[in-house]
This record gives C-alpha cells, sequence and structure tokens, in this order.
C-alpha cells in the first residue's frame, strides 16, 4: 500500500498541486466504501479532484452537472417506449458508473437533489417498481458551492448525512498559485489538462479488496470508547449525531490505518478522519444552519477537550 501511495502522490501532482491531504482523505473515502461531499467555490479544483481520484483507481466514470432544471429521469434513466418491439426498455442513465460526479449539487432542486438518495445509501435504484442494482464499486462525490451564492438550495439533511466525508480545497497560497502559473508558462496544459496522461494504477477489484480488507481491521475497546466519548460529548452540547456518523467514523479511521500501512486503529486515526466526517453533520445544528465555518470549530472542540483512553 505504502508503495501504490508514494505513485498515487506523485501522479495526482501533475494534475493537483499542493493537494496532498486532500487527495488522500478522498482515496480513504473511498476505501471506506462512503460518498464524498466536496464543497467550496468555483475553480478551485473539485471536478479536477475526482477525474483524477476516477483515472488512477481505472473507475468508470461519469458527471452529472446539476441545474435548476435537471429532472430525475435525467440522472436514473426512463422507460423507453420500442415501436419496432411494442414494449417499453429500460434506458440507464449516468448513475450508472462506479464513479459519478454530481457537480454543483446545490444548485438543482430538492426533487432532483433526492432522486440519488437510494442509489448512496443502497447502491441501487428503483425505477417504476423495479429495482436496478449500480456497479460495484459504486461510489456517489458531491460538490457544492458556497450557500451564499446566488442560485444554491440546502441540501436536505437526509442526503448530508448520507455523505461519510466532507472535504474543502480552499482558495490555493501564493507559493501554489506561482506553481500554477509556472506550469502553465512552461509549456504545460494550463486549465485543460489531459487526464488520459495519467496512469491507471490500480483496478476496481483491487480497490473492492481494500475496502474488505479495511474494514477487518482490529479496533480496539480503548478506541471504541473514544468514538463513544465524542458522540456523548457532542450530544451533552445538544448537538444530535446519527448512528450513521459513528459507524462512519469507525470505518473512516479503519480505512485510514490501513492506508497507514497498519493493522489496527489509533486515536490518531479517529482524530485525522474527525472533522471531516463530522463538520458538514455538525453544520446541521450550527446556531446558522450549515454553516460550516462554525462545525468546524465545534469540531476542534470536541477533539481539544475529549481525551482518547
Amino acid at each position: 500500500m505504502q508503495s501504490f501511495l508514494e505513485k498515487f502522490h506523485i501522479e495526482s501532482s501533475r494534475a493537483l498541486i499542493d493537494r496532498e491531504e486532500e487527495l488522500e482523505l478522498a482515496l480513504c473515502c473511498l476505501v471506506s466504501g462512503g460518498n464524498l461531499l466536496i464543497e467550496d467555490a468555483p475553480g478551485v479544483g473539485k471536478t479536477t479532484l475526482v477525474k483524477v481520484l476516477a483515472r488512477l483507481l481505472g473507475l468508470d466514470f461519469k458527471r452529472v452537472q446539476f441545474t435548476n432544471d435537471l429532472l430525475p429521469g435525467d440522472i436514473l434513466g426512463s422507460q423507453i417506449f420500442d415501436v419496432a418491439q411494442q414494449s417499453f426498455s429500460f434506458h440507464r442513465g449516468p448513475i450508472f458508473a462506479q464513479l459519478v460526479l454530481g457537480d454543483e449539487l446545490n444548485r438543482a432542486s430538492p426533487r432532483t437533489q433526492s432522486a440519488v438518495l437510494q442509489a448512496m445509501d443502497e447502491h441501487e435504484v428503483t425505477i417504476e417498481g423495479h429495482p436496478y442494482p449500480l456497479p460495484d464499486p459504486f461510489f456517489f462525490v458531491g460538490t457544492q458551492n458556497p450557500h451564499e451564492q446566488v442560485g444554491t438550495a440546502r441540501l436536505p439533511e437526509s442526503q448530508v448525512d448520507r455523505f461519510l466525508m466532507r472535504i474543502a480545497l480552499g482558495s490555493p497560497g501564493r507559493s501554489t498559485q506561482r506553481k500554477l502559473l509556472q506550469r502553465d508558462r512552461g509549456g504545460g496544459n494550463g486549465l485543460m489538462f489531459d487526464f488520459q496522461s495519467l496512469p491507471v494504477l490500480a483496478s476496481p477489484e483491487e480497490l473492492v479488496a481494500w475496502q474488505r480488507e479495511a474494514g477487518h481491521l482490529h479496533v480496539s475497546d480503548a478506541v471504541a470508547d473514544y468514538i463513544l466519548d465524542l458522540f456523548e460529548a457532542a450530544q451533552s452540547r445538544g448537538w444530535i449525531l446519527s448512528p450513521r456518523a459513528g459507524l462512519g467514523l469507525q470505518r473512516a479511521s479503519q480505512s485510514r490505518a490501513f492506508l497507514k500501512g497498519r493493522e489496527h486503529v489509533l486515536p490518531d486515526d479517529v482524530q485525522a478522519v474527525f472533522s471531516p466526517v463530522m463538520t458538514h453533520r455538525l453544520a446541521q445544528c450550527a446556531l446558522v444552519p450549515g454553516d460550516t465555518r462554525e462545525a468546524i470549530g465545534m469540531a476542534q472542540t470536541l477533539l481539544e477537550q475529549v481525551r482518547a483512553r
């Protein structure tokens, strides 16, 4: 795994500069088998990050641009009447891919947003009463713009909770911006990076195997109690978190330990993934619902006040 991670960071840095931490968190989310939410302003590299993951991991990739006129059938597919056969046949939508990017998720109507709930949770969709399984592995990555931007709508809490992790890229610093400018001046690809130039470092079958291995990593009673202590501290402040959040935190901690080459989970693993797993959930409990900046502070408060056993 360490050899893979080294190659992963070397190759991904060709498309994304100084994003090692965010890329590793995103990889951790996929190894956990979870859905990923990327929240940030337009133009900072959200879509590029997802395309890099898809290429390096050898995943079948589809992108859906969420707009206010997008309909559920545009994502899931629909029944179309075949005149020659005199019968209806199901035409699959872009949700039938191993890695699906829902771009600018919060620009679509709540009805369209909720169309992917079953896919995110059960890895299948139901069309006119008939279930259709999605590919294995299946990952849904949603990007959303800041809530204060024009034309956005808040994601429903039921959907927010189905995202295992939330990350933000942030605006690049001066040194990173300089590297971007130098790459562009040096005859690079500028804004149009050639993703096909990236090598395929893994396969979907390997990713499924990693998921199984990570899920079997040892979690001691002390680490489990630490997770429970964090949740009890949140609830004592009136911050209600779902059981899904606790299970997700444990899975993400196992995946991080796996990526680090260990066979057991440490409190350090829990702490490393705590904010990405909890921020979007705690944001629902903020004074201003959806305020992720306040939620980041809430997560940090819990880590500071609850000691590992």
